[in-house]
Parts: structure tokens; C-alpha cells; sequence
């Protein structure tokens, strides 16, 4: 097998998804009436395909150890900096329709090692990811093929909280049911590529009996008894569980992801932030040493982004369903505001880890 990519080279792949994060951001308040110069259309494929793809494709690249498996964050990266840019963004949705190809391929390599149910689950996740680029690239708008990049992030999510069941392991009943969810997601998400719209009802009514399967059998439920970091990841987890089953809630009830509406916006961004942005708060201090190989040291102010996040959330979806733009907006700048406070906190503390491990005396 070829070797792996040192951690310092991961370096400039992490700063491309990141930048792609604060472009995506930008574009999103552009779209609030925050007056920034940014492309507002860019704002869902820089957040999902620029940074999300990056991150999660860098994440799987280290997992499966290949030089090859870096062109996938290499590739989504470029086209997230083309689409911010400007520069060759002709270019920008081949490149996502390439880095979701090597996602696949790589988590293809991985199920062949290891046929378990929470790789499946992974497997299905980054197909989704490669439908929706296929679909962008053949001339869909965003608003068709975003349930798909729902179910690429959600279904990533719920693979990797599957596989860290382990530890307390489901029933074969719990599993059977959890692979029933798997088809009906699947089964909706085509059902969405032939009639967008109200067929993604169905997609909505499988994301809260999803939220529900996990909440239930999340050693989370156990974990936030604990203290520390252990505490901290399992109330981003349980938060985020309650905002996926309310989004998913919110689709149905709106009749489906149809533009135009106060339920979209509120439903995109139950899942979108809610639960997707706390399972990455939640995570980062997992995530980071494993792909950077430093140290995360955990802080009591790993609460206030997590903290911001929700309730700018809550106020942004008052705003939708209230129809208070003044309040929408705000809640939009609230949730800018915990991503930036997110960063911070993080560099902080890799700043405090590297300190920490350089003032350590050496033994003997």
C-alpha cells in the first residue's frame, strides 16, 4: 500500500475547507442583507460540497492511509476556493463531482476490509454525495439536489456514531430497524431526484425516525453523566439529535424542501447547523489530533460556540416561522458568530496542547 501523507502536509487541505467555511459563512450573511460582497447562490456548496466535503473526504484519506484518497480533499478544496473566488469556476462543480468520486472509492476500499453495518452506512453516505454532484453537474439547482447533501452529512454522522456503538452494542432487533431507516432514506432520496419537492416528505419523516433510533441507542445517554470532555461531546450529541428530529419534523410539515417557504430555511438549518455544526463541535476534539496528530486539551469554554449556536438557532427559526426578517437575520449572524467563537476556541486549545506537550520534561 502506498504510504500515508504527513501531517504537516494535511495542513494546507485543512486550511482550503476552512477557507471554503468562512467564504460559505460570508455568502450566507450576504444572503441575510449583511451587506458583505460575496456570492450569495455559493453560500450551500461552499458550506456542504467545499467544506464538509473537504474535511470528511481528509478525514477518511488519513483513515485509509493512500496517497491517492488526498486527491478527493485536494479536489473539493480547489473547487470550493474557484466557486469563492471566481477564478475557474467553471471548474468547481467537476471538482466536487471528483472529490466526492474519490470520497467513494476510498470508503469503498474500506468496506472491503471491514463489511459491517456502520461502513455500509458510510459507503451510502458518500453515493449520496456523488449522486448530488452528478445532478449539479447535469444542471439541477441547489434546492434539488440538497436533500441529497443531507443525507451525504447525516448518514456520515450516523455511520460513525453507529461504529462507535461497539461499545455498547444494539440489539439485532435495533440493528435490523436501523438498516429498515437505511432504505427508506435511500428509497426517498431517489424518490426526490424524480419529483423534488413534496416527495421529500418521506426524506423528512425518516430523518426523525433516524434522530429517534439514535437517541435511543447513543452511549451518549450513558456518557453525559460523565465530566469533562466526555460530558461536553454528549451534549452536543443529545442537542443534536433534537434538532434533526425537528427538521425533520419541519419538512413535513412544510410540505416538503420547496423553496419560498419559512419551513426551508428552518428545516436546512435544524439540520444543517443544528445537529450537523454540534456534531462538529462535538467532535473536533476527536477529529483534530487524529488528522493533525496534536493535542485538543479539553476547556470549560468549549460550551459558549455550542452555546451561541443553539440559541442564535432558536432565534433565526422564530424568525422564519414568525416571518421577522430582523430576527431571521440576526439569528443568521448569531450562528456566523459561534463558528468564528468555534475556531477560536479550538486553535486556542491546540495552542495550549502544543505548550503543554513542549513544556513537558523528558523522562528519564
Amino acid at each position: 500500500m502506498p504510504r500515508d501523507v504527513s501531517p504537516p502536509w494535511r495542513i494546507p487541505l485543512l486550511i482550503l475547507a476552512f477557507a471554503s467555511l468562512a467564504a460559505g459563512t460570508t455568502a450566507g450573511l450576504a444572503r441575510l442583507g449583511w451587506g458583505f460582497a460575496a456570492p450569495a447562490a455559493a453560500h450551500g456548496p461552499l458550506m456542504i460540497t467545499a467544506f464538509f466535503g473537504t474535511v470528511i473526504s481528509l478525514e477518511r484519506a488519513v483513515a485509509i492511509g493512500a496517497r491517492w484518497a488526498y486527491l478527493g480533499p485536494l479536489a473539493s478544496g480547489l473547487g470550493g476556493i474557484a466557486l469563492a473566488t471566481g477564478v475557474g469556476s467553471a471548474y468547481a462543480l467537476p471538482l466536487a463531482a471528483v472529490g466526492s468520486l474519490v470520497l467513494f472509492a476510498a470508503t469503498l476500499s474500506l468496506f472491503a476490509r471491514q463489511k459491517t453495518l456502520f461502513m455500509f452506512t458510510l459507503l451510502l453516505a458518500t453515493l449520496a454525495w456523488f449522486v448530488a454532484s452528478l445532478l449539479r453537474v447535469d444542471g439541477r439547482e441547489v434546492w434539488q439536489v440538497t436533500p441529497w447533501w443531507i443525507g451525504f452529512l447525516v448518514l456520515t454522522i450516523a455511520g460513525e456514531r453507529l461504529e462507535l456503538s461497539r461499545f455498547l452494542p444494539p440489539s439485532r432487533l435495533a440493528q435490523g430497524l436501523f438498516a429498515a431507516i437505511l432504505a427508506w432514506l435511500g428509497v426517498s432520496l431517489v424518490a426526490t431526484a424524480l419529483a423534488p419537492g413534496r416527495a421529500s416528505m418521506s426524506f423528512g419523516a425518516a430523518m426523525v425516525v433516524l434522530a429517534l433510533w439514535l437517541l435511543r441507542h447513543d452511549i451518549a445517554r450513558r456518557t453525559v453523566r460523565e465530566r469533562g470532555l466526555t460530558r461536553f461531546i454528549a451534549v452536543a450529541l443529545l442537542a443534536g439529535y433534537f434538532w434533526l428530529a425537528l427538521g425533520g419534523a419541519a419538512i413535513v410539515a412544510g410540505g416538503g424542501l420547496v423553496p419560498g417557504g419559512p419551513s426551508y430555511d428552518a428545516a436546512l438549518h435544524m439540520i444543517l447547523v443544528g445537529f450537523v455544526f454540534s456534531m462538529v463541535f462535538g467532535h473536533a476534539p476527536i477529529i483534530f489530533p487524529a488528522v493533525l496528530r496534536v493535542q485538543v486539551p479539553y476547556s470549560p469554554l468549549f460550551y459558549l460556540p455550542l452555546a451561541v449556536l443553539h440559541a442564535s438557532l432558536v432565534v433565526r427559526v422564530v424568525g422564519d416561522y414568525s416571518g421577522d426578517f430582523g430576527m431571521r437575520s440576526a439569528g443568521g449572524m448569531g450562528n456566523a458568530l459561534a463558528l468564528a467563537l468555534f475556531v477560536l476556541v479550538t486553535v486556542s486549545a491546540v495552542v495550549r496542547g502544543l505548550r503543554t506537550r513542549r513544556d513537558r520534561p523528558l523522562a528519564g
